[in-house]
């Protein structure tokens, strides 16, 4: 079975006053996308998991905790890690957390969270026609 982990920050600890971040959003509608997503991993056949974590040094360890306890074909990354331009050195943090923990698994990013199935869609179609 095709696994996936989402990652992203918990919608609780955003700064939403960021002007990086999308006009008008906030927690609720980031879990109403997260239930999106996590909806449309499943309507493929796919196994999803779901990472949450707090924008500050325990991001990369968290990240790396998830994906040893299981092995993942993709992992999505989601916008509001790496949009942020203050946010780069946490973003980069999580990057060698994937490389280093799931070394194999392909990396996806996402515009927006609905949009998370159609992301690791891209590189699992990729992976499966190289095979």
């Amino acid at each position: 079975m095709t696994r996936v982990l989402f990652l992203g920050y918990d919608p609780e600890t955003v700064d939403f006053s960021d002007p990086a971040l999308p006009p008008g959003m906030n927690a609720e509608k980031i879990h109403a996308g997260i239930a999106v997503a996590m909806k449309q991993f499943a309507e493929r056949g796919w196994e999803a998991d779901l990472c949450l974590f707090r924008p500050d040094e325990t991001a990369g360890p968290t990240v790396e905790r998830q994906l040893v306890s299981k092995s993942y074909d993709c992992v999505v990354i989601g916008a509001g890690v790496r949009l942020p331009p203050r946010g780069l050195a946490l973003f980069e943090a999580v990057i060698n957390a994937v490389h280093k923990a799931a070394p194999a698994a392909a990396i996806a990013f996402n515009t927006v969270p609905q949009d998370s199935a159609d992301a690791a869609a891209r590189w699992l179609a990729t992976r499966s026609r190289a095979v």
